[in-house]
């Protein structure tokens, strides 16, 4: 390893040491902490079902840079790449609509095998995988998905859901580890509908028999996610906050969990307010870091204010290990393997820096009624030297130190996404 490198390590752990924080135990927590690293980056969330079409559902990937991936064997070669460059345990979290299908297989019909390639490639790269019902972007979720009115079409998205949780299953069985599923339904109005409860029951009724459907399954976490808007969904959401959270909460079943996905919630609001509040009354929760800009905009993840402040929370409530960390955004306007590098590594890193805080010295000052050093320390510890315990950790796994992985992405670039 380079002199520099562990001369800074050094000088960061006699700092941290000052006030009790143990630089390698954090170095092992954030490393052995999964992140699910969201495939739909690599392809603007096109998916493999040989259909065409624009997007929908109230969401659009914004952007023409050259070099998107066209098939899951490309999808997968960026992926490697990327992979490289982000340290730590890691999964792959993939739509319904990325199956492998030599003729077309509707939502309603797919099964494991049509995952099998996906999965002999986790396997054989010690990845996890997640998966999520694609809810959108069919010519069935025109009017509506698990709420519709007409019931043919609820039928037809009932049984996605319950082929999506069996599908978990068989991941989970394949690679050894958890599944984490996501329940997202763009279903709404463009405007104030009259009725907003029918909509709501059959929601509900839908999440039932979706869960009583495939009780024997197993090794399945399962997130309701909610959101606040969509682009022609403006007046109504049917999944709203206080609907998913009113339906988690009813449920009280251990793998029914929250997600709390960073871009659907109002511009005022952010998500590390309402981790307390969460596992308050829950022993998960699932996370989708994004970084919205006025909307869900899900641009690339920053190393900002509220990265820091939701890992932050997470430390300081105890519950890392308890939180499935997913990242969720689609950038098509940069090299889209830059993309993931760069988000994934800001959220390891912003978790890492969570980790380097004296967490049991601020509660104890705040116990105390000390806020002047409560404030004091965490101030000082904004500008913390993060980044050279953060470049060690990269060196000892083998990963790019800075930005050691950008002239490999460019390489990369010229050499195969610039000839697709």
């Amino acid at each position: 390893m380079d002199k520099k490198i562990l001369r800074g390590y050094e000088y960061a752990k006699e700092y941290f040491a000052r006030y009790g924080v143990d630089v390698d135990k954090a170095i092992e927590i954030a490393d052995k902490t999964p992140l699910s690293i969201h495939c739909w980056q690599g392809d603007d969330v096109n998916g493999f079902e040989k259909k065409e079409g624009a997007l929908s559902g109230g969401i659009q990937a914004t952007g023409n840079y050259p070099g998107k991936a066209n098939t899951p064997e490309e999808l997968r070669a960026d992926l490697e790449v990327a992979l490289k460059h982000i340290p730590g345990a890691k999964k792959i979290n993939i739509h319904a609509c990325y199956l492998e299908a030599d003729t077309f297989v509707d939502r309603n019909q797919i099964e494991p095998k049509h995952f099998e390639k996906w999965a002999d490639w986790a396997v054989a790269n010690d990845l996890g995988i997640d998966f999520n019902p694609t809810y959108f972007s069919h010519p069935l979720s025109d009017n509506g998905t698990l709420s519709a009115r007409d019931d043919k079409v609820r039928e037809f998205w009932i049984e996605h859901g319950i082929r999506c949780r069996q599908i978990g299953g068989y991941f989970a069985k394949r690679t050894g580890k958890p599944c984490v599923i996501n329940h997202w339904t763009p279903d709404g109005d463009k405007e104030f509908p009259i009725d907003t409860l029918s909509p709501r029951l059959r929601l509900k009724d839908s999440y039932d028999r979706i869960f009583d459907a495939t009780k024997d399954v197993e090794g399945v976490m399962d997130g309701i996610e909610s959101k606040v808007f969509g682009i022609g969904l403006e007046s109504f959401t049917v999944g709203s906050h206080e609907f998913c959270m009113g339906y988690v909460m009813g449920k009280n079943e251990d793998h029914i969990m929250l997600t709390l996905d960073c871009g659907h919630y109002h511009p005022t609001e952010v998500v590390s307010a309402k981790l307390g509040a969460v596992y308050a009354f829950n022993n998960h929760c699932l996370l989708h870091v994004s970084r919205p800009v006025r909307w869900d905009s899900d641009h690339v993840v920053a190393y900002d204010d509220e990265l820091k402040a939701i890992m932050d929370e997470l430390v300081r409530l105890g519950k890392v290990e308890q939180t499935y960390i997913a990242t969720d955004y689609f950038d098509a306007s940069i090299n889209r393997v830059a993309a993931w590098v760069i988000g994934l590594r800001n959220t390891r890193k912003a978790l890492l820096g969570s980790l380097l805080t004296p967490v049991d010295v601020l509660k104890i000052a705040e116990a105390e009624g000390d806020n002047t050093s409560r404030m004091a320390l965490a101030q000082e510890f904004k500008a913390a030297p993060v980044s050279l315990v953060w470049d060690y950790y990269c060196a000892l796994k083998g990963s790019s130190v800075g930005l050691d992985w950008l002239e490999e992405v460019k390489k990369y670039e010229n050499e195969v996404l610039l000839k697709r």
